[in-house]
């Protein structure tokens, strides 16, 4: 297979690539964009598969090592897809990462011991500068990529009792100028192994890397997940860029780019969808201003209005707009196929249904769009926030389901740790309804005044059980 040929099907695997990235910017075509991301990939393997064994003259030993990798992977990742619970989808998220940094690191750990077998060189002759400038960097973006993923997966599972996989974050004095120290003799070691090809440089440089990936995510507290995620989606893609650079391979090249450079456009939105600026959530996240809740006590002596599931379903049957927000709580409870079958009782009497969605609702970005879609909630019932937030001062009743900052009116409020976030204007409708397991606060560790407005009413109790109830009370 000439060099021609090869060139011209990653174009063509990166032209799928493309279009799957177009099809999954909306729900309706989100099947299409996965089915030509998963052909662009199969184009990029057997292209790749039948290059080794051209490479290897007509014989294909090496392909047993590359087929059983790829029946191992293969096999693991169908398993995890099958069993993975939507509630658990970003943590999965966050070990895809993970394993993508480590897979940089190992291929640059591999050429830059054997930069012959990877056509870089011819056997015998050192590495140039520039080739080795291109493996420092998708080395150390990898190894940041691994260890904050890591890091990302504990806090996001938030069932590990190890400090710093808990979802607090984790900050001590003086850290942002140990990061900057750290990352300037990061810096310094990765510049002496492009000039030397010291492997002392290149090694400890890597240790560096993986150091600094805990650092940099430690201090993030969960409300910020959403960006952390989508922010270590585009390390990954940097990572592949910079290995494709150096294996002079364009399929990693225009993958790494895409996913990287989608990936940066992703945490700007999420960003601008917390009012926070980017560099503030790497220095420290939400977390910490968590110290401005208010004490548990203090929550507990202000009264709020409580009703049963009953109660909530006789507002819902006598409205005549409903808007659902749904919410991590939502998701956690696994409602989501309830709530669906709830709207449809309410819309077989003739109410009209709509669910809102913040961007940052949930674990990570889309996450509640993910969570509607697997109960085939109709995509016209699903509205952005910005489309849906004029509608709640018409609306009759809005149904809050495990959400908690997304729609506090704090962000109103001028000292608050999220004032500016921009919110679902929720306490602008007739009447509230929240489900909620407690009055505890959510990730920005703020109280929630929506809570005790005279028009809300509190359903206490997991999320499945009091929407079914609900729905039985309706019929």
């Amino acid at each position: 297979m000439s060099m021609n040929i090869v060139t011209l099907l990653y174009l063509v695997a990166s032209v799928f690539f493309i279009q799957a990235l177009k099809g999954l910017s909306h729900p309706t075509t989100s099947l299409r964009g996965n089915l030509f991301g998963m052909t662009g990939m199969l184009i990029a393997i057997l292209t790749t598969a039948a290059l080794i064994v051209e490479t290897a003259g007509g014989k294909a030993f090496g392909m047993v090592y590359v087929l059983g990798a790829l029946v191992v992977g293969g096999g693991a990742g169908t398993i995890m897809a099958k069993r993975v619970e939507m509630t658990k989808m970003p943590e999965l998220v966050a070990f895809m990462h993970s394993m993508i940094g480590l897979a940089a690191v190992f291929i640059a750990v591999a050429a830059v011991a054997e930069p012959y077998a990877f056509g870089i060189v011819a056997k015998g002759l050192e590495i140039p500068a520039g080739n080795r400038l291109e493996l420092f960097l998708g080395a150390a973006i990898g190894a940041v990529t691994f260890s904050g993923s890591v890091i990302a997966f504990g806090k996001l599972s938030g069932k590990y009792k190890f400090r710093l996989f808990q979802g607090a974050p984790v900050t001590f004095p003086g850290q942002h100028k140990i990061n900057l120290v750290l990352g300037l003799l990061l810096l310094g070691l990765g510049l002496t192994f492009m000039l030397t090809g010291s492997w002392t440089a290149f090694f400890a440089m890597l240790a560096l890397a993986f150091v600094m990936g805990v650092l940099i995510i430690i201090p993030i507290g969960g409300a910020d997940m959403p960006v952390v995620v989508s922010m270590l989606n585009s390390y990954s893609g940097w990572a592949a860029a910079g290995i494709g650079f150096s294996l002079n391979n364009a399929m990693l090249i225009i993958a790494g780019s895409l996913v990287g450079s989608s990936g940066a456009i992703l945490s700007y939105i999420m960003c601008k969808a917390m009012n926070r600026s980017f560099f503030n959530v790497i220095l420290g996240g939400f977390g910490g201003e968590a110290g401005q809740a208010p004490a548990a006590g203090d929550v507990a002596k202000r009264n709020v209005k409580s009703g049963s599931a009953d109660d909530a379903a006789f507002i819902l049957s006598n409205a005549e707009t409903v808007i659902i927000v749904p919410g991590y709580g939502l998701a956690v409870a696994r409602a989501q196929h309830s709530v669906k079958e709830l709207a449809q009782k309410l819309t077989d009497r003739g109410i009209t249904v709509k669910y809102a969605i913040h961007p940052v609702a949930g674990r990570m970005p889309g996450h509640m769009n993910v969570l509607l879609a697997e109960a085939e909630v109709p995509y016209d019932q699903v509205f952005e926030m910005e489309d849906i937030n004029p509608e709640f001062g018409q609306a009759d009743v809005a149904i809050i389901l495990g959400a908690n900052d997304v729609v506090n009116p704090a962000a109103h409020v001028k000292g608050s740790a999220i004032y500016g976030m921009p919110i679902l204007e929720a306490f602008k409708a007739k009447t509230v309804i929240v489900n909620k397991r407690s009055m505890a606060a959510g990730y920005a560790g703020l109280d929630n005044e929506l809570f005790y407005m005279d028009k809300t009413m509190m359903v206490f109790g997991d999320a499945k059980k009091v929407i079914e109830d609900m729905g039985k009370a309706i019929e």
